[in-house]
């Protein structure tokens, strides 16, 4: 039995296997692709192998993300001896690898299983534009996905014996996906929603059930929130109001889908139909399968994945502002949602019982292999600039090659001890020099920019290749601050304010 359930599995350990080697391919030339965010999570991951403090590259407590990715690298390289920038590729091959076995895994679990239709689905995965990005950066999306689908194999299990001893094991993996990003919270509303239609439990023990699961699932978060408090007097850092009304979510929702979906650009006015069309489908499909009873299938946890997910991504983007919704916001619903649209496929051609559900079947693997032959294209044209320039982000040459970057490396004694440093890219001082630098304020508050003109002295490290309309503008400091270039390369200068 144990022998036919390997072997059963052997091609999503191939499929695994291939994905490794992809990730390895598009990060060949410079390693792990590294953003802003791969900074903070990398330079705190340091400082907890090394000192056991939850402290970012510039000094400040870990407070806009939560506390588990980090931890997760540090005990990488605590483990290794190497640092994550360095150790990233052959991470984010592994995590890579690992979802695409357990994706494959929850497929051959399937009511209807059909073997061509899980290779399609695993083949879809490898090649999904979307996923290679994210696994191609140091993302904490790269372990949170791995979570999702963990979570999805712990639920299916619960639902075979609804013991209690089953739910704590859902919840704890609920728990530490929390605390891996705070969408996480979006994994205990598919464990409450799951719960809540379950027909197979009584009335008390339902109740029982989801005070438990909710109890446990949040504990981690309610204890990284109350971290946060104690140690900058914020739970989640500093949020602002959404500038983004629900309507344009609902078409930022719909354009990525159309980009998942390899639809072109002109399908993107019907985005905030294609959007609504989607969730509420699923919605139904989830509800109607809860009122005849058949709820309780790995098909129906990843569709209650994928609604909550997507309601919650639409929603908090109408209420809080952070980046707009796009391929990387939306990627932990990606494999949810192309089982959701998909899996309902293999069960209408069993109803068939004529011959022309050979001709359906037909049809339904050609579109599949034109959307996969699309996707081919994408991946190509992508790892064609990759492999010459490196990933998008500080690993690339524009940031390795840069005059600016070489300049300060053999500069660094231009700025004298004591004197504070500010710069526009904080982020980039720190990885290419590891000195302490303080980012210039956002144009708003108006407190945060009079407190930054209130300084007598200080260094501004400027990088005129970047564009954040959001920050205060060098002509703007320059209006206020009487600024003293003391050094300059192609890209950048340094300034001294000399008190005045």
């Amino acid at each position: 039995m144990y022998l036919k359930r390997y072997l059963n599995n052997l091609d999503s350990l191939i499929a695994a296997i291939i994905g490794f080697y992809v990730i390895y391919l598009f990060t060949a030339y410079s390693g792990v692709g590294i953003s802003p965010d791969s900074i903070m999570y990398a330079s705190t991951a340091t400082n907890i192998q090394a000192h056991g403090t939850l402290i970012t590259f510039n000094k400040g407590p870990l407070v806009f993300f939560p506390v588990f990715y980090p931890f997760f690298l540090a005990i990488i390289q605590f483990i290794t001896r190497v640092d994550p920038i360095e150790a990233g590729a052959m991470i984010n091959a592994s995590l890579f690898a690992a979802v695409i076995f357990t994706s494959g895994w929850i497929m051959e679990k399937f009511i209807s299983h059909s073997r061509i239709y899980k290779w399609l689905i695993l083949i879809a995965i490898i090649l999904s534009p979307g996923l290679l990005e994210i696994y191609t950066f140091l993302w904490s999306e790269t372990l949170f996905i791995f979570e999702i689908l963990l979570f999805i194999i712990a639920y299916w299990k619960y639902l075979q014996t609804h013991s209690t001893n089953a739910l704590i094991s859902v919840a704890a993996i609920t728990a530490v996906s929390c605390i891996t990003r705070y969408a996480g919270v979006t994994v205990v509303g598919a464990g409450g929603l799951m719960l809540l239609l379950d027909n197979k439990l009584t009335v008390k023990k339902k109740i029982s059930h989801i005070l438990i699961f909710g109890f446990v699932s949040v504990s981690l978060l309610v204890g990284n929130l109350i971290l946060n408090r104690i140690n900058s007097g914020l739970s989640t850092g500093t949020r602002y109001p959404s500038v983004t009304p629900f309507i344009d979510n609902l078409y930022y929702f719909g354009t990525v889908i159309c980009d998942w979906g390899s639809l072109s650009k002109t399908a993107y006015p019907f985005a905030p139909v294609i959007t609504s069309a989607v969730l509420l489908a699923l919605t139904g499909i989830l509800l109607w399968k809860a009122f005849k009873g058949r709820i309780n299938s790995y098909e129906n946890i990843v569709i209650a994945f994928a609604v909550v997910y997507g309601l919650f991504i639409v929603i908090s983007a109408s209420i809080s502002r952070y980046e707009r919704i796009n391929s990387r916001l939306l990627s932990p619903m990606f494999i949810p949602l192309l089982i959701s649209c998909t899996s309902w496929v293999p069960d209408v051609l069993i109803l068939i019982k004529s011959k022309a559900k050979y001709v359906l079947a037909a049809v339904a693997i050609l579109l599949m292999l034109a959307f996969e032959y699309s996707t081919v294209l994408t991946d190509y044209q992508r790892y064609d600039d990759e492999r010459d320039y490196g990933v998008p982000g500080y690993s690339d040459d524009d940031w390795n090659k840069s005059e600016f970057i070489v300049y300060l490396k053999n500069h660094k004694n231009l700025f004298k001890p004591g004197i504070p440093i500010y710069t526009d890219a904080d982020e980039a001082v720190y990885l290419f020099t590891r000195m302490s630098s303080t980012v210039i304020p956002h144009k708003e508050p108006k407190a945060d920019v009079q407190k930054f003109y209130a300084q007598k002295q200080f260094y501004l490290i400027w990088f005129t290749n970047l564009y954040n309309t959001e920050l205060i503008s060098l002509p703007d400091i320059m209006k206020n601050k009487k600024l003293v270039k003391i050094g300059a390369a192609k890209e950048g200068e340094i300034y001294y304010c000399d008190g005045k």
